[in-house]
């Protein structure tokens, strides 16, 4: 069951790209897409993880969204601190990720995960976290 916005052109975009990837590159095992869920509703209210295995350095990226009636409520921090944690168990050295400037609730989802800026350039925040 998917709530009302859901999936947005971001989610399906991601989608394909997940299927891309996994057809060229095969399983990313834990490093995938996944869709956050209202437990107990089961109701798909967003989606979040990570755009690929770690890189050279152990380093992966993730991303994330909600659909605009169940922002605000903690929901993406929560899923976020469990996509760090499921990094973090399968071995990645670190967390990244970025936000629009005129972003800031974003940006509170990432330091609620214990990501911290980095750096900003003209258009982006950027957060990372060691692991």
């Amino acid at each position: 069951v998917w709530a009302e916005g859901y999936p947005g052109v971001a989610d399906v975009a991601v989608a394909g790209r997940v299927v891309r990837r996994w057809v060229e590159d095969g399983d990313p095992g834990v490093f995938g897409a996944y869709e956050i869920r209202l437990l107990g509703s089961d109701l798909a209210i967003g989606g979040i993880g990570f755009h690929g295995p770690p890189d050279e350095i152990g380093v992966v990226t993730v991303g994330y969204g909600l659909v605009p009636s169940e922002r605000g409520k903690g929901y993406a921090s929560e899923a976020l601190r469990a996509l760090v944690e499921a990094a973090r168990r399968a071995g990645a050295s670190g967390v990244k990720g970025d936000a629009d400037l005129d972003n800031p609730p974003s940006h509170r989802v990432m330091e609620a995960a214990g990501m911290r800026c980095v750096a900003e350039d003209d258009k982006l925040r950027h957060f990372y976290l060691g692991l």
